[in-house]
């Protein structure tokens, strides 16, 4: 990489996060190595060719979103340093992606997987706290192995987190997670801690939990409970959390807070999912909407 990308991704590592930069710097390198030669330089033309190119290799519509969005910060980066006087990525066609609709577990589904948490080994209470503060706060995994301690308010039934973007947000969690996570810190979570570390979930070796370990208790309770284990994963219990407060009659705006998105768009994907199961529980059972046999 050049002196221009290093100093982009530098700038970007203090507000970004890692995997981001990550995928910043690898965007990056692939535009160099099709190029010939450092970004810097590119012209629009030479930007559009690119793209075309992908698109002909057939990638992914959100492949190719993911790296025009690394380009369009680069050149922006490179217009606020006084480096070039456009952003020649500015106008750069995307190409349409079809917004999937997130997949959840059914309530049913849910409890099944909290069941397999269900022990007395500081394991099993760390495993049944993990799942109720996924499903009862929407957290996503980053900020749920990041939580501190400070960050839970057993008493108030809330939870303090740093989302994307170091916004903070409190989040109200159930009695059945309270009662989870008070088990996990007493009885639990002092077998655990042999390094004084301030994240509330631990590993066996006494640091913090990993995203990869995240993954790995999840999997592993799936295939306790009878569920798909390569299914079963943390953000799937974000979605989940999500569909289920829409369906029990949240509304859409404190959804969006609840989850930290900036956007209301994002969590309106999940009341299509609500639609379409209202519309289904209708169908089954409604005597004159079910079909004749």
């Amino acid at each position: 990489m050049d002196t221009a990308v290093d100093s982009f991704l530098t700038l970007s590592a203090a507000r970004l996060a890692p995997r981001t930069v990550d995928a910043y710097r690898r965007d990056l390198a692939a535009f160099s190595g099709w190029l010939g030669r450092s970004p810097a330089s590119a012209s629009p033309e030479q930007l559009a060719a690119y793209v075309a190119q992908l698109r002909a290799d057939g990638l992914a519509a959100t492949t190719i979103a993911r790296r025009v969005a690394a380009l369009r910060s680069f050149f922006r980066h490179q217009v606020l340093l006084g480096a070039r006087p456009d952003n020649p990525a500015a106008e750069l066609e995307l190409p349409r992606r079809r917004r999937a609709l997130p997949k959840t577990l059914s309530p049913v589904e849910v409890e099944r997987l909290i069941d397999a948490a269900t022990g007395t080994t500081p394991r099993s209470l760390r495993h049944l706290a993990f799942v109720e503060l996924l499903y009862c706060a929407g957290l996503r995994v980053r900020e749920a192995v990041g939580l501190q301690r400070g960050g839970i308010d057993l008493a108030g039934r809330l939870v303090r987190t740093i989302g994307k973007g170091s916004k903070e947000r409190v989040v109200p969690i159930g009695r059945e997670a309270v009662e989870a996570l008070r088990r996990y810190l007493s009885r639990g979570r002092p077998f655990l801690d042999k390094r004084h570390r301030p994240e509330v979930f631990l590993n066996a070796r006494g640091g913090a939990l990993t995203r990869a370990g995240a993954f790995l208790i999840l999997r592993r309770l799936a295939a306790t409970a009878g569920l798909e284990p390569e299914r079963v994963h943390p953000h799937l219990l974000r979605h989940s959390f999500a569909t289920h407060l829409l369906e029990g009659g949240a509304d859409l705006r404190s959804v969006q807070e609840m989850l930290g998105h900036a956007d209301l768009a994002t969590p309106e994907l999940y009341t299509h999912v609500s639609d379409r199961r209202r519309r289904e529980l209708y169908f089954s059972a409604h005597p004159h909407a079910r079909k004749k046999v």
